[in-house]
């Protein structure tokens, strides 16, 4: 009999939410200390390699008589050198401290939360709307609710009629491209054809035309002059008046 290969599975343990929270116990914050200053080296590091960027840092450990610097003390103090050097205004612009960045991160939360409270209210309108087409008095809603499904069948009902008209103008635009499809494949007529052929001819052309005042005929330079003469009084001019 053959034997079953033994399957081992490997499970492996999401990582758990860390409070941001001062750690009271000594040993624990001295060791989450020194994990999380390798790991943000580390960081930095990757950081001004992938990105071709010059960077530093400075971290004071408690207890510890010398910073830890990254990468070397004459690089971190050429960069901060290089950043004193610059306007007041300009040092400013991108510097973060704590208290920043928690209000930027209360505000991206505050957003969120309307977007999420703007959501739940077209969920709860959009209810509303279905349990009267189902026959539901709506008589007991308050003047919130009812403002807010008014306003809703509105839209609603503009949509549909924008998505009626759309549909209209498309439908005119197909019948006439097709009549005018069809005007074009039309077969021509005996006498449109014969016209389109005397078209073509250069002496038809001429004696159409009533701005030239003589028309060739034949290979020489005989010429006559047009049968008319508008500026004459008399309307034939091989026969004068004297």
């Amino acid at each position: 009999m053959s034997s079953i290969p033994h399957v081992t599975h490997t499970v492996y343990m999401a990582r758990k939410k860390v409070n941001l929270a001062w750690i009271a116990n000594d040993s624990t914050r001295k060791a989450t200390f020194k994990k999380r200053r390798k790991g943000l080296m580390k960081k930095v590091s990757e950081l001004s390699t992938l990105c071709d960027v010059k960077a530093c840092m400075i971290v004071y450990g408690p207890q510890e008589p010398q910073p830890e610097v990254w990468p070397s003390v004459p690089e971190a103090t050429r960069l901060l050198a290089r950043f004193k050097s610059m306007p007041e205004m300009e040092q400013c612009k991108k510097m973060m401290n704590q208290e920043e960045f928690l209000r930027q991160r209360v505000a991206k939360l505050q957003e969120q939360l309307r977007k999420q409270v703007r959501e739940n209210r077209e969920l709860e309108v959009a209810l509303l709307v279905h349990e009267g087409l189902a026959g539901r008095s709506l008589d007991d809603v308050s003047i919130e609710d009812a403002t807010s499904l008014a306003w809703t069948v509105e839209m609603k009902a503009k949509v549909v009629h924008d998505r009626i008209e759309r549909v209209r103008k498309e439908h005119v635009a197909a019948a006439l491209r097709t009549a005018e499809a069809a005007v074009a494949t039309r077969e021509k007529t005996p006498v449109e054809a014969a016209m389109e052929a005397l078209q073509r001819q250069d002496w038809f052309m001429e004696v159409m035309n009533p701005n030239d005042h003589n028309v060739m005929f034949g290979g020489g330079d005989e010429t006559i002059p047009s049968y008319i003469d508008h500026s004459s009084p008399w309307l034939d001019p091989y026969y004068p008046l004297n």
